[in-house]
């Protein structure tokens, strides 16, 4: 795995600056062209030289490496940090970006390290470095992308599942999910075995011949059969102890896509609603929980769990409050003091085809997503307990309502 480096200094900026022909460095006066600027970040990500040393993105400067006179703004500095947590480059890049002062004018950098699961792709297209300048990834190009990531494959997510093959996927719902993550003419053009079709997208690895564990999660025709733990385990009830008995019960199992729909069924089927006085003439209509927070928080807890263990997540809707509860405990450098400041990817595949999917809107918001709109909502905050195994949300209900209806 690639260690990425500090930001540079200045007089390694200038050595950038000055050498026309690098690979590792692209110059642009544009300061809003954000498709360009995303291109630049994918091509660096795939490192497909395979440097392993980061590429620069540097703002306000021509081509022959002059700074323009430009003033960087703090607006331009979030506009290219936001690039990361857009999600229309996949999978998430590690990048830094910088604000430097020359004597010509003051220049933005983004520093972006190599991918260690390529291929990276913007807007479905894969970009890469040929020479100085730009491109799109030849078939060839792209089969040296995934053979790379296969042979450093990291997460576990990316690693093969040697008991499962192909005949376990559904190939019609990749099929399906193809068409909205890989551009219209990649498809068309494409030449490829439904194996490196699958691959591309670190579903399939092509060294052992089986899918990955996001492979036969995402279009397993039965991902419990490979991966036990791969459920959603859901109790209501009736009041505040673990030890009554149930007034519904399920394990929501299927492939990512079922189980995200039945967890919004079963959320929207047992939230209650309710009237509150708002002035002595004049009544308002709220749920005793916000649909929106509950289903960040269990989004959260299906992308971020351990696939590895055989405990299932856990959704428990009490009287008074519910509980979920995922298996693995904290991942990277996310710690308790730091949870809703910063983003580990135990799973990146995984993270990648839910947003792909619709179900993530915008990476590293979902759990402040989710506190805002139980404070917006009357809500207590959010009770957190975790250890080394296991992440546990208590989310309260708001104040009792004058009448409810489920």
């Amino acid at each position: 795995m690639y260690d990425a480096a500090t930001m540079l200094t200045v007089s390694e900026l200038l050595a950038c600056l000055a050498d026309l022909e690098s690979d590792r460095v692209e110059r642009t006066q544009s300061v809003s062209d954000t498709d360009k600027f995303s291109e630049a970040i994918c091509a660096f990500a795939n490192d497909l030289p395979g440097h392993r040393a980061p590429g620069y993105l540097i703002i306000g400067a021509n081509d022959r490496g002059v700074p323009t006179g430009l003033t960087v703004t703090d607006t331009l500095l979030q506009q290219l940090a936001a690039i990361r947590s857009s999600g229309n480059v996949q999978p998430l890049p590690a990048l830094a970006v910088s604000k430097f002062a020359l004597p010509g004018g003051e220049v933005a950098v983004v520093e972006v390290t190599p991918s260690d699961l390529p291929p990276v792709r913007y807007k479905g297209r894969i970009h890469v470095r040929v020479g100085p300048r730009k491109a799109i990834a030849s078939e060839q190009e792209e089969r040296i992308l995934t053979d790379r990531r296969t042979a450093s494959a990291q997460t576990v997510d990316a690693l093969p599942m040697t008991g499962a093959t192909l005949d376990d996927l559904s190939l019609g719902l990749f099929a399906a999910y193809r068409q909205g993550v890989v551009s219209a003419d990649v498809i068309a053009d494409n030449h490829r075995t439904i194996e490196e079709q699958l691959a591309s997208l670190r579903f399939f690895d092509l060294r052992r011949g089986c899918p990955t564990l996001a492979g036969v999660l995402l279009f397993g025709k039965r991902p419990r059969h490979h991966l036990p733990g791969a459920y959603v385990q859901f109790l209501r009830l009736p009041g505040a102890a673990l030890t009554e008995r149930p007034v519904d019960q399920a394990e929501i199992s299927g492939d990512l896509h079922q189980v995200v729909r039945e967890l919004d069924v079963r959320v929207r089927g047992n939230i209650r609603t309710g009237l509150v006085p708002v002035s002595a003439l004049q009544e308002d209509s709220v749920s005793d929980y916000p649909e929106v927070a509950l289903r960040e928080l269990l989004l959260n807890a299906v992308m971020h769990r351990d696939y590895r263990s055989t405990t299932p997540v856990r959704f428990y809707w009490f009287a008074d409050h519910l509980e979920i509860q995922s298996p693995g405990g904290l991942y990277g450098e996310v710690t308790p003091e730091t949870l809703t400041q910063r983003s580990s990817y135990r799973n990146p595949v995984v993270a990648e085809a839910m947003k792909a999917l619709g179900f993530v809107n915008r990476y590293g918001y979902g759990i402040q997503r989710a506190e805002a709109a139980l404070a917006k909502n009357g809500n207590p905050p959010l009770e957190w307990v975790i250890d080394d195994r296991v992440v546990l949300v208590r989310v309260h209900r708001r104040a009792p309502l004058q009448s409810t209806t489920p």
